[in-house]
């Protein structure tokens, strides 16, 4: 079994790793401080499960998520957070993730989460599957304004202090293009300043304060 664990705290991903390597034939192959890292160290090492924190820097976890999906199909993602908002577990199930675990419950789910990544099998607590059930009957028949996932990274990104120029070069698009999902992003969360928008990433849980 081999794992790539993606956090940005030295402690968390030291706890993880010795937590995972107590397996027989379990080794964590990389690990990642940041979701650009993530990213490029899944490419490099095609691991069979991610440990992904979703507050990561530069990148957050739902873009990671979004792209390791979709460029190595055959690994899973196990979403692993602090955060419980339902919004947040139906956003990372549609990025494509299999797996969401709190970091509260670690010390006692997190080998049987893995375990059931492994072998292609959703992994989801009860108190996650309470969490859909609630959204699905919240949401049942209205249409929700969600920022896209190129939109929540901007938004990240400029929370984070980064300029149009570094974002571009970050997400791998033009500056006029971060101009758009910005401009996109604040219709939705019906800001008009930048501050504002920033204000609305730290209150659901986009950027950390």
């Amino acid at each position: 079994m081999r794992i790539l664990v993606a956090d940005d705290h030295d402690v968390v991903r030291a706890g993880v790793r010795s937590i995972l390597e107590d397996r027989d034939g379990w080794e964590v192959v990389a690990e990642a401080a940041n979701g650009k890292e993530a990213i490029e160290k899944a490419l490099a090492t095609k691991p069979d499960v991610v440990v992904l924190d979703y507050s990561l820097p530069l990148m957050n976890g739902l873009e990671v998520t979004r792209q390791i999906c979709d460029r190595l199909p055959g690994t899973e993602v196990l979403i692993f957070t602090i955060h419980d908002t339902d919004s947040l577990v139906l956003e990372v199930l549609g990025a494509g993730a299999r797996g969401f675990l709190l970091k509260s419950d670690a010390r006692k789910l997190l080998v049987e989460a893995v375990e059931s990544l492994a072998v292609h099998r959703p992994y989801f607590t009860g108190k996650v599957s309470e969490a859909l059930l609630r959204s699905f009957i919240a949401t049942k028949g209205r249409k929700q304004d969600l920022l896209s996932p190129h939109e929540r990274t901007v938004v990240q990104l400029l929370a984070e202090g980064h300029s149009y120029r570094e974002i571009a070069k970050l997400a791998g698009i033009s500056e006029k293009t971060v101009e758009s999902h910005r401009a996109n992003a604040m219709r939705k969360a019906n800001v008009s300043s930048t501050a504002a928008l920033i204000r609305y990433a730290i209150r659901n849980n986009i950027a950390e304060a």
